[in-house]
């Protein structure tokens, strides 16, 4: 039987509450990386060391079931070790592929930008086009596939920043932040004994994920908010504090990702506020400011954002 958007409303909430059981205080973030995934999006989370970046991304991995692989970025990683290599087997006097961690459903690259310029590469079009080329042969990835990626953008010595086409990939740049006093007092609480996450099972398999994904694209998007999704991104690229602006991915990543925020509020339609709420963490890392001085700010570009949904239209 198909999956209808009531059941994968229901989905999202089951992984949003299971997670909640994990995270604390980080309501916003697990509601947005939620609706990337049902949405089959990239997540990248930016923020620095030890706000809980890696365990939301295990949670996440956890909740939705189905294989998981984690693969920690190091400069002397290579290629075959995220895609796996070919070798001679010589019972069967053949070469057999034996495949990389990136075979799974979720791959988790942590500290990506740590990894160099040739191992970021050979994700590319694993993020993209689900399949990676080994040894001249294409080999199709699970379904679903997702990359959450964490980078730390605090220290830069013996990092690769990673490439605009790289970012492009992403379908959202998510920031943690530090918690609450209550919140972190709780989480000191929380650990006494064991990690919840070592309790944390799934709530959905990945086969329902996948039929999840799916059946949110039957969300309706209305001529005139799609006219102004594109206007937003149009808007980037025509700004003299932007230096480039954001590509059509953008848009079509706006375009899904509404879709799934729709389901999430229990909607099969998209309104022009769900756009003016994703906008910024869509667009945020497409962006190169014209400033060099605020390139790598973060509040520089959301602020930039801010102004062009205040000038944009709103049907």
């Amino acid at each position: 039987m198909p999956c209808t958007l009531e059941q994968a409303h229901n989905l999202g909430v089951a992984i949003i509450r299971n997670v909640k059981g994990v995270i604390v205080d980080k309501d916003d973030v697990i509601l947005k990386a939620t609706a990337t995934v049902l949405a089959g999006g990239n997540i990248l989370f930016e923020d620095v060391p030890g706000v809980g970046k890696t365990v939301l991304c295990r949670a996440l991995a956890k909740s939705i079931g189905g294989t998981f692989s984690r693969v920690q970025c190091t400069p002397d990683l290579l290629p075959s070790d995220l895609l796996g290599t070919t070798i001679y087997e010589r019972s069967s006097e053949q070469f057999k592929f034996h495949p990389g961690p990136v075979f799974s459903n979720l791959l988790l690259a942590d500290e990506i930008n740590r990894a160099t310029p040739k191992m970021q590469s050979a994700l590319l079009e694993c993020m993209e086009e689900h399949q990676a080329t080994v040894n001249g042969n294409t080999h199709t990835l699970p379904t679903p596939f997702i990359v959450v990626a964490t980078q730390n953008p605090i220290e830069y010595e013996g990092t690769f920043p990673l490439p605009e086409a790289q970012l492009d990939r992403f379908a959202v740049k998510l920031h943690m932040g530090y918690p609450s006093l209550e919140a972190e007092a709780q989480l000191l609480e929380d650990q006494r004994l064991e990690h919840p996450l070592e309790k944390l099972q799934a709530v959905c398999s990945n086969n329902d994920l996948a039929e999840a994904i799916q059946c949110i694209r039957t969300v309706r998007l209305e001529a005139n908010v799609r006219r102004y999704i594109v206007a937003v991104v149009d808007a980037t690229r025509h700004n003299d504090q932007i230096s480039l602006g954001a590509s059509p991915r953008a848009s079509q990543t706006l375009y899904r990702l509404s879709q799934a925020w729709a389901v999430l509020h229990k909607r099969d339609y998209v309104l022009p506020d769900d756009i003016k709420d994703l906008a910024p963490i869509v667009l945020e890392h497409r962006l190169i400011l014209a400033d060099q001085d605020f390139r790598e700010a973060s509040w520089a570009a959301e602020k930039l954002i801010g102004d062009i949904l205040n000038s944009v239209q709103v049907p």
